[in-house]
C-alpha cells in the first residue's frame, strides 16, 4: 500500500492504476496533474471513466470529488469528451 491510498477518492483500483502509470506518491500526482494522470491511466485501462478523472482532481485538491466546483467539473468533462469522444 502506498501513500496514495490516503488521498481522498483514491481506493485500491485507482491506487493500482496510478502505480502502474508510474505515479507512486501524492507529490507525483500533484506534479503531473489530474488530466495527465488520467491519460496515463487510460493507456492501461481504456475503460477509465469521467468519474476517475473527477476523483483524481479531487485527490489533488484534497477533497471528495463531489466537492469539486461546477466550473472544474465542466472543464474536466470537456477534456474527457475530447479524449474519449464517444463516451
Amino acid at each position: 500500500m502506498s501513500e496514495l491510498i490516503r488521498m481522498p477518492n483514491i481506493g485500491k483500483v485507482a491506487e493500482k492504476l496510478l502505480l502502474q502509470s508510474g505515479i507512486d506518491t501524492p507529490d507525483k500526482l500533484n506534479a503531473v496533474g489530474s488530466k495527465e494522470a488520467f491519460l496515463k491511466i487510460r493507456q492501461i485501462d481504456p475503460t477509465a471513466c469521467l468519474h476517475m478523472l473527477y476523483g483524481l482532481e479531487g485527490a489533488i485538491q484534497g477533497i471528495k470529488d463531489s466537492g469539486l466546483s461546477q466550473e472544474v467539473k465542466n472543464e474536466l468533462k470537456d477534456f474527457f469528451n475530447n479524449v474519449v469522444p464517444f463516451a
